[in-house]
């Protein structure tokens, strides 16, 4: 045969694989930008998923407007402290590199927005790739071209994280895992053929090291570039160096040569650990992310040395994993005797990524196998579906395997990779998404099993050889084999991210109409939204200016805030300014969102409200913008993070037999104050505006509050969205018969044409004063261009007497004195 001929069978054989590869692409980008209708809506606006897309969103505007600079400091969010960057930066300056080229240097916000949309759904399709040439270099050609399928059509957090207009690191995190498996795997693969030693760099005999270190590198630039796309990326390195050591290990107990490892290691993490210190924040993970890089190029060498220490003094092999152990355990003995910091390090590590009290109402943060709380399957099949269990199958298959022959080194990974990221997903349901690559190679190495045992290899082997094919050849095995691939591993895949490709996740109409009505209509707070801060020096803090004002909300929806609304939000979702406690009752329990809207009366709120500002002589937000869920579905979170969450629903009898239902406590709470009542009452809180009304929940409380309470509140769903001002409050005045009871009330009319009567009473001990919050003369300019407002004057009335009182805006906002 020629060697043209050769090129040809090569390219042949090729061809199938690299169509399939292909059509895995093509499938995963088609299925993720679905949802168009939902992101780019008809009147222009782009609805990113989420939350953190949002503020992605927002560092890629301010490194565009001050290109190639980061944002390392935001003054636009947790007011009035400001926040140091928060996300590891690679994942925004690629994109806002890859914009800024596409726009010839000055793009347009319809590329930056357009751009930022489908950026995750290419990076979700690119993770195909990588997931290919792992499955091939560990098993074959015929596994990685169906790891590739079934990773194109994952369901779950891996889908839903690549969606269109789910513009976060997290699939990053996903594409950039593999590359560095991939990498690893080939690096192992490539030392198994080749001796790598210590001796042969000493003796410069470089013949055999370079073919091996040339994937060594590659593994170490993509651990680098994970390193600074996601700030808890040592995560990662730990899973390398648990496989190191276990390889270690179990390379010593067989009496091979270690080296191999050690130099690996020490080039991967070395690369990385350069890439990490030439790179000037990570978030506030850096000097961790240092620490654990230099554990790896401290410890790998010398858990080979030890091994060769060992080997030398001609010492069994079971002291190996001993000496490893008694060092382990002595070393944390020391630590806890010498550096109690360090200790409390290393002990994390087995509960690194558990959450507690508040942080377990954090939907990606909650255990995987847990709906409120209660065990249950139906997350593990919702992200998985089949694959899931089949992928289980397979580790205990390969496990087996592993204990009865000598497992290679790459298979080695694979389980030890496999098991690690079942243990964080265990604790934090986000890792799920990592996951989907492993249980689509785990699966498509059992689907290739049963098509093996259909017979399908000798089929495929015979067509091969004779050059040609015969139906009849084709049995009954044959087709029940594919259809079982098909039905049990591919179709539930395909049709649950069919059904999340429905949806796009990310602001309702209702915030994006409430969030723009701010920009609008709220005074400018005195800063360039685009700037780029000066951070403030170690201890102190960024100095606003005096126009600057937060918006008080919950945590959820800091980031809508920001950069839908471009007003600075109290609270964000980076667990920012929420208060509370953390980790017993017996704390302090911090000002912040989930105290204010727990707070058991206007008063105690508004201590919140301006204890969360450093300068006594000024409040902590001039706004406060409440959803429906924050008043229903989400209040239970306030409260979570309080560590206090009794009395705030209470049982009862009902026909229905005994039912949880909202109680005093709740009615008391400033959320409830506010949304469920519309701030009827309060001295210095005032609806200002709100959105139109939605579906809810807010009738059920509203008649549990009639029932139990003896209320008269209507049976009304109101705004989805509302949005109130804090304000002085102008002081009315007069004098009335002591012993007499005095009202002051106005009709209030909403932006969507709803009325309520707002009111206050008080007992005349010869003179009244009552503190209103609204205005009946409207806005002015400069301050709320508020749209909600009385129909007319209040009326004060006792006895016989009913007087007209009007209030100026001015009034109100400087807390003028009124006399009737």
């Amino acid at each position: 045969m020629s060697t043209e001929d050769n090129k040809r069978f090569d390219f042949m054989s090729v061809l199938p694989y690299f169509i399939g590869i292909t059509i895995s692409f093509l499938i995963a980008l088609y299925l993720r930008t679905i949802p168009k209708a939902g992101v780019f809506l008809s009147n222009g606006f782009v609805r990113f998923g989420g939350n953190d897309p949002w503020y992605h969103l927002r560092n890629v505007e301010s490194i565009l407007n001050n290109f190639p600079h980061m944002i390392w400091f935001d003054a636009y969010t947790q007011y009035p402290n400001g926040t140091h960057q928060v996300f590891a930066p690679l994942f925004d300056m690629v994109l806002a590199t890859v914009i800024w080229i596409i726009g010839l240097g000055s793009p347009t916000l319809d590329q930056i927005y357009t751009i930022c949309a489908y950026y995750p759904t290419i990076l979700g399709s690119l993770v195909v790739v990588p997931t290919y040439f792992t499955a091939k270099w560990l098993f074959d050609r015929r596994v990685g071209l169906l790891s590739a399928l079934l990773i194109a059509i994952a369901p779950g957090q891996f889908f839903s994280r690549s969606i269109l207009g789910f513009n976060d690191h997290h699939i990053a995190e996903a594409l950039l895992t593999t590359v560095i498996a991939m990498f690893l795997i080939m690096a192992l693969k490539t030392a198994g053929e080749h001796e790598i030693k210590f001796e042969s760099i000493k003796n410069k005999k470089f013949v055999y090291l370079k073919p091996v270190l040339f994937y060594f590198i590659l593994a170490g630039i993509a651990l680098g570039a994970y390193s600074l796309s996601w700030i808890g990326a040592v995560f990662f390195s730990f899973v390398i160096g648990v496989y190191i050591t276990v390889q270690h290990i179990i390379d010593h107990m067989h009496g091979k040569s270690t080296d191999y490892l050690a130099i690996g290691g020490m080039v991967m993490f070395s690369i990385a650990l350069i890439m990490v210190l030439l790179t000037p924040y990570i978030g506030s993970t850096k000097p961790l992310a240092i620490k654990g890089l230099l554990a790896g190029i401290v410890a790998f060498p010398a858990l080979t040395f030890i091994s060769i220490e060992l080997k030398r003094r001609n010492l069994k092999a079971y002291y190996y994993p001993a000496t490893i152990a008694v060092l382990f355990i002595g070393g944390v003995t020391i630590a806890k005797l010498v550096s109690p910091s360090l200790y409390a390090l290393v002990t994390s590590v087995f509960s690194f990524f558990m959450r507690t009290g508040g942080g377990l109402t954090i939907a990606e943060a909650s255990p995987l196998l847990s709906v409120g709380g209660q065990f249950s399957l139906a997350p593990f099949w919702g992200n998985f579906t089949t694959l899931g269990y089949i992928s289980l199958l397979a580790i205990v298959f390969l496990g087996y395997e592993a204990f009865k022959k000598n497992n290679t080194p790459e298979r080695t990974f694979l389980l030890v990779w496999t098991l690690m990221i079942i243990w964080a997903m265990l604790q934090q349901n986000r890792f799920a998404y990592y996951y989907s690559v492993n249980a689509a190679i785990l699966s498509a190495y059992v689907g290739i099993k049963v098509l093996e045992l259909a017979g399908w290899k000798d089929l495929l082997e015979d067509i091969k050889f004779k050059d040609k094919f015969d139906i009849k050849n084709i049995k009954i095995w044959h087709v029940v084999s594919v259809l079982v691939i098909i039905l049990a591993f591919m179709y539930p895949s395909y049709n649950m991210s069919m059904q999340q490709s429905q949806y796009t996740g990310g602001p309702n109409g209702y915030w994006i109409e409430a969030t723009m009505w701010l920009n609008s209509n709220t005074p400018d707070p005195g800063l360039d939204y685009y700037e780029s801060y000066e951070v403030p020096a170690e201890g102190e803090s960024y100095q606003y200016p005096d126009t600057a004002y937060g918006v008080m909300s919950w945590w959820d929806y800091g980031h809508w805030i920001e950069v839908i609304g471009h007003r600075i939000p109290n609270a964000n979702p980076f667990q920012q300014g929420i208060g509370g406690r953390r980790n017993s009752i017996e704390e302090e329990n911090k000002p912040g969102a989930s105290t204010f809207f727990t707070a058991q009366s206007e008063e105690e709120a508004t201590e919140v409200l301006e204890a969360v500002h450093p300068d006594p002589e000024k409040a902590g937000a001039r706004y406060i913008v409440s959803d429906v869920e924050m008043a229903t579905g989400k209040f239970y979170a306030m409260s979570a993070w309080t560590l206090d969450t009794a009395d705030y629903y209470i049982p009862v009898q009902t026909d229905m037999g005994t039912q949880t239902v909202p109680g005093p406590r709740y009615f008391n709470s400033m959320e409830s104050r506010l949304h469920i009542f519309d701030a009827r009452g309060l001295k210095q809180y005032r609806m200002v505006h709100e959105s139109p009304v939605g579906n809810s929940a807010e009738t059920g409380y509203k008649n549990i509050y009639n029932a139990l309470f003896e209320g008269n509140i209507a049976l009304e769903n109101t705004g989805y969205v509302k949005i109130f001002e804090y304000v002085e409050g102008a002081q009315i005045v007069g004098e009335a018969p002591e012993g007499e009871d005095v009202t002051i009330s106005v009709t209030i009319l909403t932006n969507i044409g709803r009325t309520f009567v707002y009111s206050q009473s008080a007992v005349s001990d010869g003179t009244y004063s009552f503190t209103v919050p609204y205005s009946t003369q409207g806005p002015i300019e400069g301050e709320t261009q508020f749209d909600t407002m009385p129909v007319g004057p209040y009326k004060i009335i006792y006895g016989n007497v009913v007087e007209d009182i009007d209030v100026s805006e001015r009034d109100v906002l400087d807390g003028n004195v009124i006399e009737v």
